[in-house]
C-alpha cells in the first residue's frame, strides 16, 4: 500500500513539474515572439527612414539614380513623410476645432471593421465546417465539389463587393431587423474566410489513423458520433492554424468591401478619405493603414492564445 501511495505521488509530482515546464516554456515564446516583433518594427523604421535619408542625399547631389524614384518609390516628403511625423500625427487633431486625437477616429473606425470581421469570421467558420463535414461524408461530392471551392475564390472581390451591398439593399426587406450595409460586408467576409477553414477542416477531419476509426467501428459508434467524438478533436491542430488563415481573409474582406462598396463608418472609408486628401496629409494615411494592420495583429494574437489554451486543456485533459 505504502509503495503504491509512494508511486502514485511520484506520478504527481512529475505531472506537476511537467505542467511548470510547459508553462515556462510557454512564456518564454510568448516573450521571445515579444521581442522579435518588437526587433521586427525597429528594423522596419530604420530601414524605412534610411532608404528615405539615401533618397533624399541622391537628389540634394543632383545624382542620376536608375533605382530611387524610377522602379522603386522617389522619397521625398509627399510619398514618404518621415517616420517622426508618422507616430505624431497619431496625436494631432482631425479637424480643426476639435481637440479628439486622429488615434481615436481610427479606434472607432477599427471597431465598426471589427464587427464586420468578426461577424464574417465566424460565418466563414460555420459554413467551412459546413462544408468540409459534407465533402467528408460523400467521396463523389468531394470530387465533384471541392475543384469549385478553389475556383470560388479566383472571383475579383473588389467587383463582387458592390454588387453584394446594393443586393442586400434590395433584397432583404422582409427581415423582422434592417438590413445594414455593414452586414453585407460581413458576408463578403465569410466568402473569404470559409475557404482555408473548409481545406484544412477536411484535412483533419481525415486525418484520424485507421486504427481510432476501427476502434469506433467495434463501438458501433455512429457516423455522428464518430465526427464529434474522434474526427473534430482530431482536426483542432487543423483548424487553428486555418481559423487564423480566415481572420486575416476576413479583415482583408471587410476593408475591400467598404473600400469598394463605398461602407461608411469603418477602416476602408477612412482610408478611402483620407487617400482622396492625400497632399493635404499624406501622414493621415499611413495611419489608416497602421491601424488595420494593428487590427489584423490582435486578432490574430487573440486566437493564437485561445488555441493554446484549447489545445493545453485537451492535452490535460487526455493526459493519465
Amino acid at each position: 500500500m505504502t509503495g503504491a501511495s509512494d508511486a502514485l505521488a511520484r506520478r504527481q509530482r512529475l505531472a506537476d513539474e511537467q505542467r511548470a515546464f510547459e508553462r515556462r516554456e510557454a512564456t518564454s515564446r510568448a516573450v521571445r515572439s515579444a521581442v522579435i516583433f518588437v526587433a521586427f518594427i525597429v528594423v522596419l523604421g530604420l530601414g524605412y527612414s534610411g532608404y528615405k535619408a539615401f533618397g533624399t542625399s541622391i537628389d540634394d547631389a543632383q545624382t542620376d539614380w536608375p533605382v530611387v524614384g524610377s522602379f522603386l518609390p522617389a522619397t521625398d516628403d509627399l510619398r514618404m513623410p518621415p517616420a517622426l511625423d508618422i507616430i505624431t500625427e497619431f496625436g494631432e487633431p482631425l479637424q480643426r476645432n476639435s481637440d479628439r486625437p486622429l488615434a481615436l477616429f481610427i479606434l472607432d473606425a477599427a471597431l465598426f471593421t471589427l464587427r464586420e470581421t468578426v461577424v464574417g469570421l465566424l460565418g466563414g467558420i460555420v459554413l467551412g465546417l459546413a462544408v468540409a463535414v459534407a465533402l467528408l461524408r460523400s467521396r463523389r461530392l468531394e470530387r465533384g465539389l471541392l475543384p469549385w471551392v478553389v475556383v470560388s475564390q479566383t472571383i475579383p472581390l473588389i467587383a463582387v463587393a458592390p454588387i453584394v451591398v446594393i443586393w442586400g439593399r434590395n433584397n432583404f426587406g422582409f427581415l423582422p431587423f434592417a438590413w445594414a450595409d455593414w452586414m453585407s460586408v460581413s458576408v463578403i467576409a465569410v466568402y473569404l474566410s470559409f475557404f482555408p477553414v473548409a481545406i484544412n477542416g477536411l484535412r483533419g477531419l481525415q486525418s484520424p489513423a485507421p486504427d481510432d476509426l476501427e476502434l469506433m467501428n467495434s463501438y458501433a459508434a455512429s457516423w455522428t458520433a464518430t465526427l464529434f467524438k474522434l474526427r473534430f478533436p482530431a482536426a483542432l491542430p487543423y483548424l487553428f492554424p486555418a481559423v487564423r488563415l480566415a481572420a486575416t481573409a476576413s479583415v482583408v474582406g471587410a476593408i475591400v468591401g467598404e473600400i469598394s462598396a463605398g461602407v461608411q463608418g469603418g477602416l476602408g472609408r477612412l482610408i478611402l478619405d483620407f487617400a482622396s486628401r492625400y497632399t493635404t496629409g499624406p501622414e493621415r494615411l499611413y495611419d489608416a493603414v497602421i491601424g488595420a494592420a494593428l487590427l489584423g495583429i490582435a486578432i490574430i494574437v487573440v486566437l493564437t492564445l485561445l488555441e493554446r489554451l484549447t489545445l493545453a486543456s485537451r492535452q490535460g485533459t487526455t493526459a493519465p
